[in-house]
């Protein structure tokens, strides 16, 4: 249920005059559509985006998408790779039809689509040392710490309706355990698992799970695996004194501010936790609101404690100065969650 009290009461300031006073178009049209509400057919809603579209960061994302399939995927935590640029530009609100805007884009799609396994998971090309159990070499494959992440993107891209995505929907909701997603990867890739328990969830794991099943039509199938999912990560916050799981912790680099959206940590997870409104009044969700606003500034403004190298030269990864960015994703989690307040 949510609370009486507004967003901006709950981070004790309103950046939404700064926000639209930006010279970043993602982040002035993400204002206006998520914290202002502004319909998309809106004059300056319009405007923004085409500046967002026109923006050479923009435009050299797509093309980065283009190149999906030439590089393998070593490290899940490697922000240079193309598969969080196109999962960035889900995030910006670019649309899979703005393809005649975006040079590369549609060749991105094209080539994530084209590549479906058997079981409904979308593929990447993976290489997994053999000291991992690997082969040692790139092959075209899934694991759960990557497929559900092109699945975000082609949902948010505004792909939902393709039955290849569908399928893809009904493959992740299917995976869910008791007890959230587990480490689990492509029939072929045999016995290779993360490193941990066999029966504990892997944290990362449900994070994305949930952020695609988020932006998926509802179903009775995808409720129970979100049910199942959120309550991982709020079970992972209660225990995070006791022990990690999969190597992740929740301590002060969980703590830090930082996007794109890669790894687990503390935006992230609320990021995820904040589309479904059946944790709202949970006790441990609370905590990980409260930690949050509570990095603003006096003004309501959010900055990077923490950055990917390769995303050097975009505001969200400047430690001195404010993001307009990552003020705009803070913003928009505590309005999901206290909304406008009653007056």
């Amino acid at each position: 249920m949510r609370s009486e009290r507004s967003w901006q009461n709950a981070l004790g300031a309103d950046p939404t005059p700064w926000l639209l006073d930006s010279k970043e178009p993602w982040s002035r049209y993400r204002t206006l559509r998520d914290l202002l509400d502004r319909p998309e057919h809106d004059a300056e809603v319009q405007l923004s985006r085409a500046g967002m579209l026109a923006h050479p960061q923009v435009q050299q994302l797509a093309r980065t998408t283009a190149t999906w399939g030439e590089r393998p995927l070593k490290n899940h935590n490697d922000a240079s790779h193309p598969i969080y640029a196109c999962a960035t530009l889900a995030d910006f609100g670019v649309r899979a039809n703005d393809t005649g805007a975006l040079d590369g884009l549609e060749t991105g799609i094209e080539a994530v689509l084209s590549h479906q396994s058997p079981e409904g998971a979308f593929q990447t090309v993976v290489l997994i040392p053999q000291r991992f159990g690997g082969s040692g070499e790139g092959a075209w494959t899934w694991v759960l710490c990557d497929a559900p992440t092109l699945l975000y993107a082609l949902l948010a891209l505004g792909l939902e309706s393709d039955p290849r995505v569908r399928r893809a929907e009904d493959h992740l909701a299917g995976m869910v355990t008791d007890n959230g997603w587990r480490c689990a990867a492509a029939p072929e890739m045999g016995k290779f698992r993360g490193p941990g328990r066999k029966k504990d969830p892997c944290p990362i794991v449900n994070v994305y799970a949930l952020k695609a099943l988020a932006q998926a039509p509802e179903s009775q199938t995808h409720q129970q695996a979100i049910r199942s999912g959120t309550e991982m990560l709020l079970w992972h916050w209660q225990i995070q004194a006791e022990r990690k799981i999969y190597l992740f912790g929740i301590g002060t680099d969980y703590r830090k501010l930082k996007f794109p959206y890669v790894w687990y940590n503390l935006l992230h997870v609320a990021e995820v936790l904040s589309q479904f409104s059946h944790v709202y009044g949970d006790a441990r969700f609370q905590q990980i609101m409260g930690e949050l606003a509570a990095q603003a500034d006096v003004e309501g403004r959010f900055t990077a404690s923490s950055m990917y190298r390769a995303w050097k030269d975009w505001s969200f990864a400047n430690k001195k100065e404010p993001s307009p960015w990552l003020t705009f994703l803070c913003c928009r989690i505590l309005k999901r969650v206290y909304g406008e307040g009653k007056g």
